[in-house]
């Protein structure tokens, strides 16, 4: 690895962090209300009934966005397999947890009002594309597939990344005064949809193109990497 590679890799895990910090902080935040017994605010209601459900969302996320920058590190991968592979088996419990929780929330936390139809439909679908996603990541990843493992974990981080870039989408509604629906729903989808471009966007341009194998080929190239 030249150094101009190295520094972009460290660049690029910096900004992703970063990216992370503004979820992360108020998950802490959340976190630390709900273990001091808040007192019931129409706010915090709904997590303080059912604390488990946001608390088990707030550990995944913050897990899966502090762990999974260092995975892209071509370097680290190639010299420290081992820790790379320890990471995964992380990553993925955490990101089906921020995933099936945030479905749970959805269904059966009585949300915000200024969310809407809108943003709820949006959460189903992201949320169930995330838990999928790590699920087919995890399911390349045992038949050796490590283009297809590569592609699927890119994805499902993409999504579980969409918080951070949503404080970024909601920055021109706070010119705006009180957002309504559309505007709150417009914020939320564009986070969502400007990191699966991006995803999109690295998985056909800096990914080798997954490679066909024949049934005894993936097993054999599964068998490797357990």
């Amino acid at each position: 690895m030249t150094k101009s590679t190295a520094r972009r890799d460290w660049l690029i895990i910096i900004g992703l962090l970063l990216l992370a910090l503004v979820p992360a902080t108020a998950g802490a935040f959340r976190v630390t209300e709900l273990s001091t017994g808040p007192e019931l605010t129409p706010d915090n209601a709904r997590f303080v009934s059912e604390p488990i459900p946001v608390v088990v969302h707030i550990v995944g996320a913050v897990l899966l966005s502090v762990l999974s920058p260092f995975q892209f590190m071509s370097g680290l991968r190639r010299r420290r397999l081992r820790w790379h592979r320890l990471a995964g088996w992380i990553i993925i419990p955490s990101g089906l947890a921020a995933a099936l929780s945030g479905l749970w929330m959805t269904v059966f936390y009585d949300l915000p009002a200024f969310d809407g139809a809108a943003v709820n439909a949006m959460r189903l679908v992201v949320g169930s594309v995330m838990a999928a996603a790590f699920v087919l990541g995890f399911a390349a990843i045992r038949r050796g597939d490590i283009a297809r493992h590569s592609a699927w974990m890119i994805r499902g981080y993409a999504l579980g990344m969409g918080a951070g870039t949503q404080a970024l989408t909601h920055l021109p509604l706070l010119f705006t005064g009180t957002p309504g629906l559309t505007a709150r729903a417009i914020a939320m989808g564009a986070g969502w949809l400007i990191n699966i471009v991006v995803a999109e966007w690295v998985i056909r341009t800096k990914l080798p193109r997954p490679k066909r194998t024949t049934p005894a080929e993936a097993v054999v190239n599964g068998l490797a990497h357990r």
